[in-house]
């Protein structure tokens, strides 16, 4: 019923609390779309993450940037919000009070989306079970990878993509085929 990306991110969010995990995920599953057909609703979900991740880092001002533009967002796809399982009225008031603890340069602190069908958070419970992880657990602020993984994380694949698309780009091209040569 729901894309498997989807619970995937809420699985990442509520177990691992590895929020740039969450933001990997969604944004691929969003990408997935052709550009005229992306659903605004998964912008404001990473934006979510995003923004979580910052205020751990202790990066209040882009903490709160994001959950301003995640709240935003959930504002205008409350619809598309409530078709995913959550509860939109409650989900706001924990943004709203999460941007509140960022501006006012309050440490992090794990939260939880108020997932509103029972199915969709007992599937994720289930899966969390299967992994040996707990749903709903404090976000582990000792772990440097979870806290630092953007700049920590093996970005060789991405370095590699770069380095061929540069090459692409840099071969002479056939101007009367339009081709590479």
């Amino acid at each position: 019923m729901y894309p498997e990306a989807y619970v995937e991110y809420l699985v990442q969010f509520h177990a691992e609390r590895d929020y740039f995990e969450c933001h990997e995920i969604l944004e691929e599953y969003w990408k997935e779309s052709p550009p005229g057909e992306r659903q605004a609703v998964w912008v404001a979900l990473i934006q979510i993450a995003v923004s979580l991740y910052h205020q751990r880092r202790g990066n209040f001002a882009g903490a709160l940037k994001m959950m301003r533009s995640a709240i935003a967002g959930i504002m205008r796809e409350k619809a598309a919000v409530k078709a995913l399982g959550l509860d939109v009225d409650s989900l706001l008031a924990m943004l709203r009070l999460a941007a509140a603890q960022q501006e006012a340069r309050q440490p992090y602190r794990s939260i939880s989306l108020p997932i509103a069908d029972p199915a969709l958070l007992e599937a994720c419970r289930t899966i969390c079970a299967d992994r040996g992880l707990s749903f709903d657990r404090e976000s582990d602020l000792q772990n440097e990878f979870l806290l630092h993984k953007h700049t920590l994380r093996d970005r060789s694949d991405v370095v590699e993509e770069r380095e061929r698309q540069l090459r692409r780009r840099s071969q002479p091209r056939d101007r009367s085929t339009g081709s590479d040569t």
